[in-house]
């Protein structure tokens, strides 16, 4: 288990192994299994992630009213008018609201890290995938560079809410697959560190204020944030742009911001949106149902 990026990369290049193989082997390592089964383990998550979208019904809604159908008029708003952003960043938001609401109405998903952000990595890989036409072999290969990053953020600060704000859930999630973009692509270790970073940065200091206490407004949208984010944040890697701060001190300011935050604004529902007008009617009438 490594404790910091710079360690993993340093691991990585003391082997002369890439960060996928580094991470499959501490895998291997950690939970006394085998190359094999860890690789089939990962597939089969990445199975679920691509049945999760390809399953999507925008006619479902959830439990509580809030949220579903959303995708779907996305969708068919991309189809029938230009959208201001291109086709892929609109295949991003797509999958990322289809992955989220399929959380909020109990469909099955991968949490990644968390419930909350399980939209971010499936938004970005599925279209990925079908842009560049890599094989499933090599979106397993990203899967691990996520986990290793998301690992490091859960080791060094945290991957929950309820400690360290949406920062914790959504901002990790949009590392993750921030990092793992670059390495898909042929970025270098460093490129990696600095998109992780990027991502992060952009997303300190975001609060975890749940209407009702339900994982749906805002945090679906997040989920659209968060893998837009991902998407710049590698990009702006790739181009050689840097991150001034080192990514495992950015990680570690993410840990400092979350326990400055007060607990209203730490998945209590206490505070932020959770706290308006609306959001109090809305908790009001759910209470109201039971």
């Amino acid at each position: 288990m490594f404790c910091s990026m710079e360690e993993m990369c340093q691991s990585s290049n003391q082997n002369g192994r890439n960060l996928y193989e580094t991470i499959l082997q501490d895998d291997v390592e950690e939970r006394g299994t085998t190359k094999e089964e860890s690789l089939a383990k990962m597939n089969e998550l990445w199975q679920v992630m691509k049945k999760t979208a390809a399953d999507y019904d925008g006619n479902l809604k959830s439990a509580s009213g809030l949220s579903g159908g959303d995708a779907q008029k996305y969708q068919e708003y991309t189809q029938t008018k230009e959208a201001l952003i291109g086709s892929f960043v609109s295949s991003v938001m797509y999958y990322a609201l289809c992955t989220a609401e399929s959380n909020a109405c109990m469909r099955r998903i991968v949490a990644s890290p968390t419930a909350g952000s399980c939209g971010v990595i499936p938004a970005v890989l599925i279209p990925y995938q079908k842009r560049f036409g890599v094989s499933d072999g090599k979106i397993v290969e990203g899967l691990y560079v996520a986990a290793g990053i998301g690992q490091v953020i859960a080791q060094r600060a945290s991957i929950a809410g309820a400690e360290g704000g949406c920062q914790a859930e959504i901002g990790t999630a949009s590392a993750m697959a921030a990092g793992m973009l670059v390495y898909l692509q042929g970025g270098t270790k460093e490129q990696v560190l600095h998109a992780v970073s990027m991502a992060l940065k952009n997303i300190l200091g975001l609060v975890c204020d749940p209407v009702a206490g339900l994982v749906e407004v805002p945090c679906i949208k997040r989920n659209v944030m968060g893998a837009v984010n991902a998407v710049t944040s590698a990009d702006m890697a790739l181009a050689g742009i840097a991150s001034r701060i080192p990514c495992d001190e950015v990680i570690d300011a993410m840990k400092r911001v979350g326990h400055a935050m007060p607990e209203a604004l730490r998945e209590t529902s206490k505070g932020g949106l959770a706290d308006t007008p609306t959001a109090r009617k809305i908790s009001e009438m759910l209470k109201g149902k039971n």
